[in-house]
C-alpha cells in the first residue's frame, strides 16, 4: 500500500501496545536536553492549565498531554536504555517523537533529538556505542545515526520513498530494512488515456484491510551492506513475491529477526493468494540465507498463525509463537522450538494452560523468557528449553508489555489502570521492579486517580469471574453513584491492567461513575477453556457473565441501581447492541462504538473472513445455519426501548460503519432516543487528538444526560 509509512507509524501508535508518547510541551529546538530528578522526569512545567490543575481529575484534554513511551532498547552492556517519547499538540494535531536515554538505574536522563519531527526505531549499533534510528527530518523516513550524546547526527540512507523499519545485523556490517515495492500496475497505468478516472478495480478478496485499501504496493524486506559511506548492495529478499512482511495490518517489525552470526533472517509471512489470505490464518516462518539466497519454510504443514521467530544465541535453534487451529486468530499461543539440524518442532508449553509472547533466549541457550497472562494481568516468565519447567517471575496489578535483557540486566515496560507506560528495572531473581522513568510525574502530581479493586463474582454456571471495579476519585461510601458496565472487545482480549488512550477507565471514573469491567467468558489469561467458550456462543454465557457482574456491584449501597449504563467497542459494541434487547430494564442508556449489528451482513462486509467464519461456525447460507447467527442483535431490535449513542469511523474495514448505521436507523424508526457519530477519517479507533477529544465529550455528555 502506498501509504505504508503513514499507516505503519499510525498503527504502531496504538497497540499491542501503545508504542509512542504524546504530550505537548515547549522544549525548544536544541539537540540535547539533560535533567535529573528523583525518578528521571523531564521538566513539563506549565503543561497543565490552572483550570486543569484546579479540576484535579482526568479530562480529555489532560489525556492528550500524557507522555506515551514507545519502544525501548537496552544497551549491550546493560547500562543504558534508549527509548522514544511522542507528544501531540491538540491544537495543530502535530505529533513529535523524540529519542531519550537514561541509565538502567534511572539516572542521567538525556534527550537526544530536537523536537522537530518524528524519530523512532532506535537501535544500538553493534560494537560502536552509537545509535541508529529512523527520522523524517529529510522529508522522507530514512536511517540516521548519532553518538550516545545525541551529537554528530548523520543521514545514512537515501532510499527513494523512504523506509519503515530497520535492524542492524549482529556485527553491524549490514542492515535489514522494510520498504514498499510495487507488484502490479496501477489503474492509471492500465488506462493511460484516462488520467482523471477514479476507480478501484477489484477481482479478488482482501482488497482492503483494517484501515486501508490495498493498492499496487506491498511491504518487503531488504538487506544492504553498511559502510562509512552509507548503504550499498541493497537486495530484496522477497523479490518478485506479491506478499508482505511484516504481516498486515499491524506491520510489526518484531516478526523479523537476524540469526546470531548475521548469515540468515527469519520472518513471518502468509504466502498465498488474496482469496486464501482472507479465509486463512496460515502464516509461516521463513528463513532466508544470505549466503545462498535461498528461502525455506520451517513451519510447512502447521495451519495456524506461526509468528515472531527468535534465534538462539548459538544459532542452532529457533523459537516462535504458534497457533494450532486453522482460522482461529485467538487460539492458544504456543511456544515452539526447532533444532535447525533436525528440523522437527518441539511444543514446549504443552503442559502450560496459557499464552506466551515476546520471546527472548538466555545467553546460555538454556531458557526462554516470555510474557504471559495471569488472571487479567501480564507478567514475565521463563521456561527451560530441555526441562520445560516454567517460572512466573513477576506478579501484581500491572501489565508488563515488553522487556529487554543484556548482561544479566532486565528492563521492562509496565502499565496499569492507574498509570500509563513507564520503564522499570527488574530483578530477575525476585521479580521486584524499580522505576527508571516517570514521564508523566507532573500530571500525576496534580490529578487524582480512582482506586482500582478486584472482586470475584459467581457466574450463573457455578464458576468465578474476575471483575475490576474502578471507583471515582474521592470515592465516598456514604454517597450513591451511577455505574457503567464496560463490555470488552476482541472478543478474545483480556480486560487486563491496560492504560488506554481511548477507552480510559480513569476518564470514566472521573465523571463520578463507578466502572464495572468483567473478564467475562471468552477472555484470555484464565485458561484456554475460558477463552474458547465464546466462539459460536456470542449471545450465551458471556452475556450472562456481563449481567452477573453488574447485578452484584449494583447491589452495593453506594451504587444507584436506577442509574446504570452499558458501554463498549467492537465486540463490546456488539455486546451493547445485544444487551439492549435482553437487559430487562437494568440499563438507562447505552453507548456502542463500532459494534456488529447484523451478523449475516457482517460475514460478507468484513475483510478477514476467517474471523467471522470461525466464531460463527460457518457462513450464514450453510444448512443448517450455524447457531451463532441466532444471536444477531438485529433480531432483537424490536425489544429495544432505551436511549443509545452509536459511533463509528468510515475507515473501519473490520466492522464497517454501515453496521452502526443499521443500528441507528433502526433506533430512529422505532422512536428510540438515539444519536449517531460518524468520523469520516477515523478507523476502528479514533486516533487524532481533536476527534478523540470530541468523542470523549460526546461520550460523557450522553452518559450525564441519562444517568445524572
Amino acid at each position: 500500500m502506498s501509504n505504508l509509512n503513514e499507516s505503519y507509524m499510525k498503527i504502531n501508535s496504538i497497540v499491542l501496545g501503545l508504542a509512542v508518547l504524546t504530550v505537548w510541551m515547549s522544549l525548544g529546538s536544541c539537540d540535547r536536553e539533560s535533567a535529573v530528578t528523583d525518578v528521571q522526569s523531564p521538566d513539563f512545567t506549565g503543561q497543565l492549565t490552572q483550570q486543569e490543575i484546579d479540576g484535579g481529575v482526568m479530562t480529555p484534554e489532560i489525556l492528550w498531554k500524557f507522555g506515551r513511551i514507545g519502544e525501548h532498547r537496552l544497551s549491550p552492556d546493560g547500562r543504558v536504555v534508549v527509548y522514544t517519547v511522542s507528544r501531540y499538540n491538540a491544537d495543530t494535531e502535530e505529533r513529535i517523537t523524540d529519542i531519550f536515554t537514561v541509565t538502567a538505574s534511572g539516572t542521567d536522563l538525556m534527550k537526544l533529538t530536537g523536537s522537530d519531527g518524528v524519530c523512532f526505531n532506535p537501535r544500538w549499533k553493534p560494537g560502536t556505542g552509537e545509535l541508529g534510528y529512523l527520522s523524517d527530518a529529510s522529508g522522507e523516513v530514512q536511517l540516521w545515526e548519532m553518538d550516545i550524546n545525541g551529537e554528530e547526527k548523520r543521514q545514512v540512507s537515501e532510499i527513494k520513498g523512504g523506509i519503515n523499519g530497520f535492524e542492524y545485523s549482529p556485527d553491524g556490517s549490514r542492515i535489514l530494512y522494510l520498504k514498499e515495492v510495487k507488484f502490479r500496475a496501477t489503474t492509471t497505468e492500465q488506462y493511460p488515456d484516462l488520467p482523471k478516472a477514479d476507480v478501484r478495480i477489484i477481482d479478488e478478496l482482501m482488497y482492503r484491510h483494517w484501515d486501508h485499501w490495498e493498492d499496487a504496493f506491498v511491504s518487503h524486506i531488504f538487506v544492504a551492506d553498511l559502510t562509512d559511506e552509507g548503504l550499498s548492495g541493497s537486495k530484496d529478499i522477497m523479490e518478485g513475491e506479491p506478499y508482505e512482511a511484516p504481516l498486515s495490518p499491524w506491520f510489526d517489525q518484531a516478526e523479523i529477526t537476524w540469526n546470531a552470526d548475521g548469515t540468515a533472517i527469519a520472518y513471518s509471512c502468509k504466502k498465498m493468494s488474496a482469496n486464501e489470505y482472507a479465509v486463512s490464518t496460515d502464516a509461516d516462518i521463513y528463513i532466508y540465507s544470505l549466503d545462498s539466497g535461498n528461502t525455506i519454510n520451517i513451519t510447512e504443514g502447521m495451519p495456524g498463525y506461526d509468528k515472531y521467530p527468535a534465534f538462539s544465541p548459538d544459532g542452532r535453534m529457533v523459537a516462535w509463537q504458534s497457533m494450532e487451529t486453522p482460522g482461529f486468530e485467538a487460539d492458544k499461543e504456543r511456544l515452539m522450538v526447532m533444532d535447525l539440524d533436525e528440523m522437527k518442532p518441539r511444543y514446549l508449553t504443552e503442559a502450560y494452560d496459557g499464552n506466551v509472547k515476546n520471546l527472548e533466549w538466555s545467553d546460555d541457550n538454556q531458557r526462554i523468557w516470555f510474557i504471559t497472562g495471569q488472571q487479567a494481568t501480564y507478567q514475565v516468565g521463563s521456561i527451560g528449553v530441555d526441562s520445560m519447567d516454567i517460572e512466573i517471575l513477576t506478579d501484581g496489578m500491572h501489565d508488563i508489555t515488553s522487556f529487554q535483557v543484556a548482561e544479566g540486566v532486565m528492563t521492562v515496560s509496565r502499565m496499569s489502570m492507574q498509570m500509563a507506560t513507564e520503564l522499570y528495572r527488574m530483578d530477575a531473581d525476585t521479580g521486584e521492579l524499580s522505576p527508571i522513568t516517570f514521564v508523566n510525574k507532573q500530571i500525576y502530581d496534580h490529578i487524582e486517580m480512582g482506586e482500582v479493586r478486584s472482586r470475584w463474582v459467581p457466574t450463573t454456571d457455578g464458576k468465578e469471574m474476575l471483575v475490576w471495579v474502578i471507583y471515582p476519585p474521592g470515592f465516598d461510601t456514604t454517597k450513591q453513584y451511577p455505574a457503567l458496565l464496560y463490555c470488552q472487545g476482541g472478543p478474545q482480549s483480556a480486560v487486563s491492567q491496560f492504560f488506554s488512550y481511548r477507552w480510559n477507565f480513569q476518564m470514566m471514573a472521573a465523571g463520578d461513575y463507578i466502572v464495572v469491567a468483567p473478564n467475562r467468558r471468552g477472555l484470555p489469561t484464565f485458561g484456554q477453556e475460558w477463552n474458547d467458550q465464546i466462539s459460536t456462543d456470542y449471545g450465551g454465557q458471556n452475556m450472562r457473565d456481563y449481567l452477573a457482574a453488574i447485578d452484584e456491584v449494583a447491589a452495593e449501597p453506594y451504587v444507584d441501581e436506577e442509574r446504570l449504563g452499558a458501554v463498549g467497542a467492537s465486540y463490546g459494541g456488539y455486546s451493547v447492541f445485544y444487551l439492549a434487547g435482553i437487559h430487562e430494564g437494568r440499563f438507562k442508556t447505552f453507548i456502542s462504538h463500532c459494534g456488529i449489528f447484523n451478523m449475516e451482513s457482517m460475514y460478507t462486509e468484513t475483510e478477514e473472513v476467517f474471523f467471522v467464519h470461525h466464531d460463527n461456525g460457518g457462513a450464514y447460507w450453510e444448512e443448517p445455519k450455524p447457531r451463532n447467527y441466532r444471536f444477531s442483535p438485529h433480531l432483537k431490535v424490536s425489544e429495544w426501548d432505551t436511549p443509545i449513542l452509536v459511533i463509528s469511523g468510515e475507515y473501519d474495514f473490520r466492522i464497517p460503519y454501515t453496521q452502526s448505521m443499521q443500528a441507528f436507523n433502526a433506533a430512529q424508526l422505532l422512536g428510540i432516543e438515539s444519536k449517531l457519530l460518524i468520523f469520516p477519517e477515523e478507523s476502528h479507533f479514533v486516533l487524532s487528538p481533536q476527534s478523540s477529544i470530541l468523542w470523549q465529550r460526546e461520550f460523557r455528555g450522553w452518559l450525564d444526560r441519562y444517568l445524572k
